[in-house]
């Protein structure tokens, strides 16, 4: 098969790889088209190894059609078309994963479409509802509003009753949010904390942020009595001072959360859940995906340079012939 190589000078090319094989539990997918995540583009660097037994390909989702099934398979079948959430092995012509991790893409959404789902709609419902415990009503900020996390995030607070506001690069990346659904949306480089603060005088009930460090201490000053903050990304640094005394005295939480390294019985309950509370929704067209752009996986340079600047707003699609 083939398969996209990092070379030493961090080039992405389309090579020839060995094709995955599978175990009893496992499924083979062949691959239709993939997403760009910005752990792609960390791992390109040499920042983020996929975990242990992984594949060292690039690549955390996918949609395809299943080619092959171990004998303990259960659920999925032969010619069956999936969405997946893989913990690598997604930017090639074959994946592989625990039967857990693929799920039926949604009726009435393209395969090519439907592999911009898995990985930020699975990051999405892991943090807002199995570590937020996000309920109706809840106030959420979500750092990065414009991203694939963040266009898929506001879409679940939209469908769950519950309100979003959203920090991001640029007007044009705001005013998209909010006709996606957010309440409000500030700037990052005009103080957004103080926007949140007059939009949210209580406090917001779940901060959902993948910058880190930078950010850290404003988090805590705009998080209410009893908040959730989900720690997802580092983009803003790793290291920050903290006023305990405010994080006692507040009972606010502070969860660092990744999903690839989780277990495939966490990923299976997650993409059930999807499929069961989320995919029909895309079918009434309550929800949608949210993409930026689809090319060919011949031109992943070109997609990584498009998420390194901050270009996109939603995700970019690879498709894979």
């Amino acid at each position: 098969m083939k398969a996209i190589i990092v070379s030493e000078n961090k080039e992405l090319i389309w090579a020839d790889s060995e094709k995955p094989e599978i175990s009893d539990n496992e499924v083979l997918i062949k691959i239709k088209a993939t997403a760009v995540n910005r752990a792609d583009v960390v791992q390109k660097k040499g920042f983020y190894p996929p975990p242990l037994g992984a594949s060292e390909i690039l690549g955390l989702e996918c949609s395809g059609i299943i080619e092959a099934i171990g004998k303990n398979v259960k659920k999925r079948k032969v010619g069956e078309q999936v969405c997946a959430l893989l913990a690598g092995g997604g930017y090639a012509q074959y994946a592989s994963c625990p039967e857990e991790q693929a799920i039926p893409a949604p009726e009435g959404i393209s395969l090519t479409n439907s592999a911009s789902l898995p990985e930020v709609f699975a990051t999405c419902w892991l943090n807002l509802f199995h570590e937020a415990n996000m309920k109706e009503n809840d106030i959420v900020l979500l750092h990065a509003g414009a991203s694939g996390i963040g266009t898929a995030a506001i879409q679940l607070c939209n469908l769950f009753n519950c309100k979003s506001f959203v920090t991001a690069s640029t007007h044009e990346k705001i005013s998209y949010c909010i006709k996606l659904g957010a309440e409000n949306g500030s700037l990052r480089s005009n103080k957004p904390f103080d926007d949140i603060k007059n939009w949210a005088p209580d406090g917001v009930d779940i901060i959902l942020d993948p910058v880190g460090g930078s950010y850290f201490q404003d988090n805590l000053n705009v998080l209410s009595i009893e908040g959730r903050l989900l720690l997802i990304g580092l983009m803003g640094g790793t290291k920050s001072e903290i006023n305990l005394g405010q994080v006692l005295m507040k009972r606010q939480k502070i969860i660092g959360s990744t999903i690839r390294a989780r277990s495939s019985i966490v990923k299976g309950k997650v993409m059930n859940d999807l499929l069961e509370k989320v995919w029909p929704h895309f079918k009434s067209k309550k929800i949608k995906p949210i993409i930026y752009k689809t090319m060919s996986i011949e031109n992943a340079n070109q997609a990584h340079e498009i998420m390194e600047k901050d270009e996109n707003i939603g995700k970019l699609v690879l498709k894979i012939n």
